[in-house]
């Protein structure tokens, strides 16, 4: 689809709900408790510096955070897993722009809490171009305040549909990460970031390329 991410997003729900798909009234009420509590509010500030973690990628290679760092700036994108149609079309918007995004000096990293086995189930561009980290039980997404419960709705329609979490985790919490992205400096510092109780929507392609050109701009001032 020739949209800006926000517009594909938004076509999705629109869709849903045209569709009467019990999900959409499902995804409000999730969304209305997510916004009636505190999910979001510790996780880093812009300026604070993200903490380190070592995941496995797709490919069963452990994957440092601050390495990927100390080479240029990164995307860091929190995904709810291979499952949902949101992240494919987030995943597969970044997957389009990857190009755009590593002439900007960047590396692109997904986290989710996914078991390897699932992780190659994502768009092929998606698992191809970006590094994909499996946090399992959502550890690194609990230390920093990123995780929320679905609750039994959206469990029971999604065990309708065939997808247990309880498989795709190798557990029974039904938890997954509140949909963030981060635009972290060489340093590892958040110079920009999007944390959304309404998880269907994510942070736009161009506001992640301003972010990335910032950290550019501010790199080269520090060299002179």
């Amino acid at each position: 689809m020739d949209a800006p991410l926000w517009r594909r997003l938004e076509l999705y729900v629109e869709t849903q709900r045209e569709e009467g798909s019990p999900f959409a009234a499902a995804s409000d009420e999730l969304v209305a408790r997510l916004k009636a509590g505190v999910v979001g509010e510790r996780a880093p500030a812009v300026g604070e510096t993200m903490p380190d973690v070592i995941l496995p990628d797709q490919h069963g290679h452990l994957v440092g955070l601050h390495a990927l760092a100390e080479t240029g700036p990164v995307v860091l994108s929190f995904n709810r897993g291979h499952w949902c149609p949101f992240c494919h079309i987030e995943l597969t918007a970044l997957a389009e722009a990857h190009a755009d995004l590593v002439e900007l000096g960047a590396k692109v990293v997904s986290i989710m809490p996914d078991r390897q086995a699932y992780l190659g189930r994502l768009p092929d561009a998606a698992a191809s171009r970006l590094t994909i980290l499996a946090d399992i039980d959502c550890g690194y997404s609990l230390s920093l305040g990123l995780v929320m419960w679905l609750g039994d709705r959206l469990k029971d329609l999604m065990l309708g549909f065939g997808v247990s979490l309880e498989e795709i985790h190798g557990n029974r919490g039904w938890m997954v990460p509140v949909p963030a992205t981060f635009i972290l400096d060489s340093r590892a510092r958040v110079a920009a970031r999007a944390v959304e109780h309404d998880f269907r929507r994510r942070m736009d392609i161009e506001d992640i390329k301003a972010a990335l050109a910032s950290c550019e701009a501010n790199s080269k001032r520090n060299v002179t």
